[in-house]
């Protein structure tokens, strides 16, 4: 791949639940082709109130599935089925793909259970590498148990090859991914316009600051974290559990909030609070 990625609109109409959710009438899973080697899934809040994104990369030799939800049950959630027809209908326009080899790895931003709670779902499926998010195994996987400060390299084929990056703070095993095809800093519950849970918070200022150091020399079309829980009221969130959000903004964020981040990082200093910004919220856990 050459040349630096150009941003495509992404003005999709995310599905944001219900006034009832006995009447939702919205798909399982959202399926958004941002472009046809690169798919954006979002969950019903009708099944599970997080509604967390899942991200679907296709490289020449494999595709990479970025956690796998928030629901075990494929009734309810049918992760594995939606991906094999993707993957099925990506192979069917790429021919030359060679298809009994075509793999499918499955790795996650952290181990909590909005994230990982589909796994099972892939357990057996032919070619299948779920690498788990807990530390102990994602980690090694990465070579970040050996290097925190490494930047280890997912290659996919074709000249589509991720960077992946350590950056706890919200959780110890916390990973953030860089898509130079498309340009997606992918940051999983680390930055996204909600409520950001940061259990270390001398470890978050050191990732928000090797994010934005990252970003320096990586042309970044847009930050995509893992949720949506803001109104489009600025500083104004919606309840926990929140199942109808009609009001909600867009997913995507810029680099620019990274560096607001980072001065409400500095601002607090060693004394961290709740810290509304205008699209999303610092909240140290106690």
């Amino acid at each position: 791949m050459a040349g630096a990625p150009v941003a495509r609109p992404l003005g999709v109409r995310w599905i944001h639940g219900s006034p009832s959710a006995k009447h939702n009438g919205d798909p399982e899973i959202q399926i958004h082709e941002y472009d046809e080697n690169t798919v954006i899934l979002r969950q019903n809040k009708a099944v599970n109130y997080e509604a967390p994104f899942l991200f679907l990369l296709f490289g020449a030799e494999r595709a990479v599935l970025i956690d796998t939800g928030a629901t075990a049950e494929a009734a309810y959630f049918p992760l594995r089925g939606t991906v094999d027809a993707l993957v099925k209908r990506w192979l069917g326009r790429n021919p030359r793909v060679p298809k009994g080899d075509y793999g499918l790895l499955v790795l996650h931003t952290h181990p909590h259970g909005d994230h990982v709670a589909g796994d099972g779902q892939f357990a057996g499926r032919a070619g299948t590498t779920v690498v788990g998010a807990e530390l102990g195994s994602a980690w090694p996987y990465f070579g970040f148990d050996r290097d925190a400060e490494a930047v280890a390299r997912v290659d996919l084929g074709g000249g589509r090859v991720l960077e992946c990056l350590a950056t706890p703070g919200h959780h110890e095993a916390a990973v953030t991914y860089y898509d130079p095809w498309t340009g997606f800093l992918l940051t999983g519950d680390t930055v996204y316009p909600g409520r950001l849970y940061i259990d270390d918070w001398p470890a978050f200022g050191r990732t928000i600051d090797r994010l934005i150091a990252f970003t320096e020399s990586h042309p970044v079309t847009y930050v995509l974290g893992c949720h949506i829980e803001m109104t489009r009221t600025p500083g104004v969130d919606y309840p926990i559990r929140t199942t109808y959000q009609p009001d909600e903004p867009p997913l995507q964020l810029s680099v620019a909030h990274l560096h607001r981040i980072r001065a409400a990082v500095t601002e607090l200093g060693d004394r961290p609070r709740h810290f509304p910004l205008d699209d999303l919220i610092l909240h140290p856990n106690p």
